[in-house]
């Protein structure tokens, strides 16, 4: 790693309507360095890259790029000065080529005035060939998977000659083997003095990857450490500012009668032959790489998606669930993947979004009961400790660790009998996360059984009385909590297992 400065963002402030974003934050990035910024959403990350992007402009401080003063006030003036953004959401084309994507809106064009794609698949693939990726310049990018989409990206980015990366939560969405290649070519840009400024909400990653960690507070600058040195403790509590002494909340119980039974379900596609049950008050894990239909299952339980064969046991009695309203009526809720596309409303209330499922109990003909929408919304931003300035702000301007709690929110008003989170605490910082723990764990004892699907192992591990692990639309195996390691989870989920 090269210690010369690349870039500076001294003492950036901005402010919003009633809002101090960012007070006084200050960032060192090294040419070649891997540098996380950590910190609970809501704490001023997002906001200090869009000003380096170009998206917002800073109310005070200034932006060096190899020492000199910079001014960014727009995308294109962030791109002139070598910064590229890599959003948790990918932006490519989906049935463009992936030379398409990465060349849109500048492609190069011959003397007669017409596009030069012999140029731009040729330039395509000395930049892939670089990074000894196996992809077709011509292949359209929905074909593609979602760890070589982000190299698109990437290489997106590279084309506009980017010396500055940011990329946000780039493993969201991948599995452990995708994860293992995306970072291998991280480690290629590392090499060529790109420097990259990586957010990411899971600890894990950061030992793997980044070489140093800024984080940051309530819009101030808490510190630096070199990732070497420095432990999860420390960097929890300068996140949260205090000790996080019980992150996995959960007391275990003895095991209870079944009161879900999934018996060989199928749905004609990628689920075979699924068997499990769900026991009263217990945490039953998923576990599986992407793509095992760990997803799936859950749809075809709630009644979003249809199985051709099999069938669903609720206290014992066969049940017919064809759509999510008939699941709703037999106690079942879905907390689904992903929040933004399929759970919330960005721009309603809190008080909307708690409450839009259980209309029916506030809404007599034309006659709606204010308080009592009111009272319930009350109940559940208090019982989860929703941050929230009033129950009429927008969703979408509360952190994403509130949004899903509001989300979590929703289906609780509906009083289920079986909760399914699939993936509770995707893109949610650590202090939520805890929060959602000690919710879960809340939950159970009052006797609500909750089926978690995730992707991180230790969530699964320190969560999940039993967890089931599956692969390529199986069931492989259900583990007991006692002996229970990463290591044993993923023999299952790989093929390994045979």
């Amino acid at each position: 790693m090269s210690e010369s400065i690349l870039l500076e963002m001294n003492h950036i402030k901005k402010e919003f309507p009633g809002v101090k974003a960012l007070k006084d934050v200050s960032i060192q990035l090294r040419a070649g360095e891997i540098h996380a910024l950590l910190g609970e959403n809501g704490a001023g990350k997002s906001t200090l890259i869009k000003i380096l992007a170009g998206i917002y402009n800073a109310d005070g401080g200034e932006i060096r790029i190899n020492g000199n003063p910079v001014v960014i006030q727009s995308v294109l003036d962030a791109q002139r000065n070598g910064i590229s953004v890599i959003h948790q959401e990918l932006v490519l084309v989906p049935h463009m080529t992936v030379t398409e994507n990465i060349y849109l809106g500048r492609e190069p064009v011959t003397t007669a005035g017409i596009v030069d794609y012999k140029k731009m698949n040729r330039d395509a693939k000395r930049i892939l060939d670089s990074f000894e990726l196996d992809i077709d310049p011509e292949e359209e990018v929905h074909r593609l998977t979602i760890a070589q989409q982000q190299m698109v990206e990437i290489i997106k980015s590279l084309s506009f000659n980017a010396r500055i990366l940011v990329m946000d939560e780039p493993t969201s969405s991948l599995s452990e083997k995708d994860v293992g290649f995306l970072f291998e070519n991280i480690r290629k840009l590392r090499k060529a003095n790109v420097g990259i400024i990586y957010i990411s909400h899971r600890m894990s990653e950061l030992k793997q990857i980044t070489d140093r960690i800024t984080v940051i507070r309530d819009g101030e600058c808490i510190g630096d450490r070199d990732t070497a040195s420095a432990s999860n403790d420390e960097l929890i509590t300068m996140m949260v500012g205090r000790q996080l002494t019980n992150y996995y909340t959960r007391d275990f119980g003895e095991p209870q009668e079944p009161i879900l039974e999934v018996r060989n379900l199928g749905d004609g596609k990628l689920l075979k032959d699924v068997s499990f049950e769900l026991r009263r008050g217990e945490i039953l894990g998923f576990a599986g790489l992407v793509g095992a239909g760990r997803s799936e299952v859950m749809k075809c339980i709630f009644g979003v998606d249809r199985f051709t064969s099999g069938e669903i046991l609720i206290e014992g009695r066969p049940v017919k669930i064809r759509d999510p309203e008939e699941a709703m009526n037999l106690g079942i809720a879905l907390v689904p993947e992903s929040r933004k596309l399929e759970a919330i409303f960005p721009v309603q209330s809190v008080m909307f979004n708690i409450t839009i499922k259980i209309l029916r109990e506030f809404i007599k003909g034309i006659f709606v009961d204010n308080k009592k929408e009111i009272s319930i919304t009350k109940k559940h931003v208090d019982n989860l400790s929703i941050k929230t300035p009033t129950y009429h702000q927008l969703l979408g301007n509360l952190s994403g660790g509130n949004q899903q709690k509001v989300v979590i929110g929703r289906w609780l008003a509906t009083k289920p009998k079986i909760l399914i989170l699939d993936e509770p605490t995707k893109g949610v910082d650590v202090g939520a996360k805890a929060e959602i723990y000690a919710i879960m764990n809340d939950l159970v004892k009052l006797g609500v059984s909750i089926i978690m699907i995730s992707s991180e192992l230790p969530e699964v591990i320190n969560m999940s009385d039993r967890v089931v692990v599956m692969r390529s639309g199986r069931v492989i195996e259900c583990l007991p909590r006692e002996g229970l390691t990463q290591e044993k989870i993923m023999y299952h989920a790989t093929q390994l297992a045979g």
